[in-house]
């Protein structure tokens, strides 16, 4: 029996025998446990479950069975690049996309980008992706980037945004507001945020962008605290004129003052960690343990294929990783020993699935395994792997053992998406030759010397160096070309 005939729409599963995390408050593990799931809904968690007749079952036995993962924070559009800016620093990242050659991308790239994307991100179990898409330049890039993520069976969050004009012409163009009307209708696959940094102008020429984000009652993603371009003048502008709300999602939030983390954590906002992204590009430190001390929740996110890898394992691995270095070295200089790790596998499992479902407003019904909640489902199982057994930790295991080649099954809304480490009804050789065409066309744009250049780019005297929004002349000490 083929994958497509085994697993029909409104079909029941049955997930068999699986070590079952539901990321709940008690970290719970439940080994020998089941799944069902009826239509998009998980109807039931226990062990040897009565299910309907003519159920779908799936061997779980010597597996662990998670919730689907979240991303809240990831340039789909970018990911036709992939692997180009390894040895980027954050202002040659700036300039060859802010200032340069991301001016270049059709709507179709931003097609092509995103459709690589939203199959990379199925493929390594993250069922629910925030695209961060400041590339839209134009509405027909922004229709582009809904048809790649729709032609795609995941759950994903359009974050609409422009770095070549102000937050306030585009969030006020009519263009923009037919688009809203057309293409976000309530579904639940599709989802809606603003996406725009705060520069600190005192002049807050970004208040009519906040604005539009209440009027539309959407959320605002922000990068926040990025070491030379957003920093504690923007939170105070945000906070000075309520703009922020529970709602609100910080990206990086790394080099901020604890005035700006108590801001954060009083308005109920949480940060979104790049911890890949943050180590190498320069933000700044990933800031957990700074987040832990302030209450203020924390979801995981990866950034772009640009530099880092699309999954959200080595987002759990890195930010553990960074934590505990740091906690080290601190006592280390000190003279003194840690004896017990302040940040845990299990933590950071949760920030991967659940924290980033609260930071969406879907933590009633995402990011956890119970009966009711949305069927979004990752199973772990790798028969052919030494790496898949013991399962002793099964947190630990999750945290640093398992990789995306162990994605044996991806279920969303009750689909299933990927079975026996295969992606369901996806043309992959027809995603490739998208890329090869947008890769072609920025090739042949830029010609080869610049292309080659371009991995390593040359940082214009003339221009914006660490602040690249052309949209004010504001500059501050915070501001390496002030």
């Amino acid at each position: 029996m083929s994958q497509s005939t085994a697993f029909q729409p409104g079909r029941p599963l049955v997930f068999r025998g699986g070590t079952v995390l539901p990321v709940d408050s008690a970290r719970s593990v439940l080994t020998d446990t089941d799944v069902l799931v009826v239509d998009d809904r998980i109807a039931a968690v226990g062990p040897r479950l009565d299910v309907p007749e003519g159920t779908a079952e799936i061997d779980a036995s010597g597996g662990i069975v998670m919730p689907g993962m979240i991303d809240t924070h990831r340039h789909m559009w970018q990911t036709a690049m992939r692997g180009y800016g390894a040895d980027w620093t954050l202002t040659q990242y700036f300039v060859w996309y802010y200032l340069e050659h991301g001016k270049r991308f059709r709507p179709e790239d931003v097609y092509a980008g995103n459709l690589l994307a939203a199959v990379e991100a199925l493929d390594a179990g993250v069922t629910t992706v925030v695209d961060w898409s400041h590339g839209l330049q134009t509405v027909d890039h922004a229709d582009a980037a809904v048809d790649a993520l729709q032609a795609v069976p995941g759950r994903f969050v359009l974050a609409y945004g422009n770095i070549q004009q102000s937050p306030a012409e585009w969030t006020g163009s009519p263009e923009f507001r037919d688009f809203v009307s057309r293409r976000v209708t309530g579904d639940d696959m599709l989802g809606l945020q603003l996406a725009f940094d705060v520069t600190g102008d005192p002049a807050f020429p970004e208040k009519p962008a906040f604005e539009a984000a209440r009027e539309l009652g959407v959320a605002v993603t922000t990068h926040a605290g990025v070491w030379g371009a957003t920093d504690d003048a923007g939170i105070r502008l945000m906070h000075e004129n309520g703009f922020m709300t529970p709602e609100t999602v910080y990206v990086h939030a790394s080099t901020l003052s604890a005035d700006s983390y108590h801001r954060i954590a009083a308005t109920g906002g949480s940060v979104s960690v790049s911890t890949e992204s943050e180590q190498s590009a320069g933000q700044g430190y990933p800031t957990t343990w700074a987040l832990r001390s302030h209450g203020i929740p924390v979801s995981l996110s990866m950034d772009t294929s640009v530099w880092w890898s699309g999954d959200l394992f080595s987002a759990m691995r890195t930010t553990l990783g960074a934590d505990r270095a740091r906690e080290h070295l601190e006592a280390h200089t000190k003279g003194e020993t840690v004896t017990h790790s302040a940040l845990r596998a299990d933590q950071v499992v949760e920030w991967a699935t659940l924290g980033g479902a609260k930071a969406l407003g879907r933590g009633s019904d995402l990011g956890s395994i119970e009966a009711g909640r949305k069927a979004d489902l990752v199973l772990i199982k790798n028969d052919h792997s030494p790496v898949s057994f013991p399962v002793l930790n099964p947190y630990g295991h999750v945290a640093f053992q398992a990789q995306r080649g162990d994605v044996h099954t991806v279920v969303v809304d009750g689909r299933v998406v990927k079975h026996e480490h295969r992606l369901i009804a996806v043309d992959l050789a027809a995603v490739r030759r998208t890329v090869e065409q947008t890769v072609e066309h920025l090739r042949s744009a830029m010609g080869e010397e610049e292309w080659r250049r371009g991995m390593n780019p040359d940082v214009p005297a003339a221009k914006v160096l660490d602040n690249p929004y052309t949209y004010t002349d504001f500059r501050s000490s915070a501001t390496h070309g002030h």
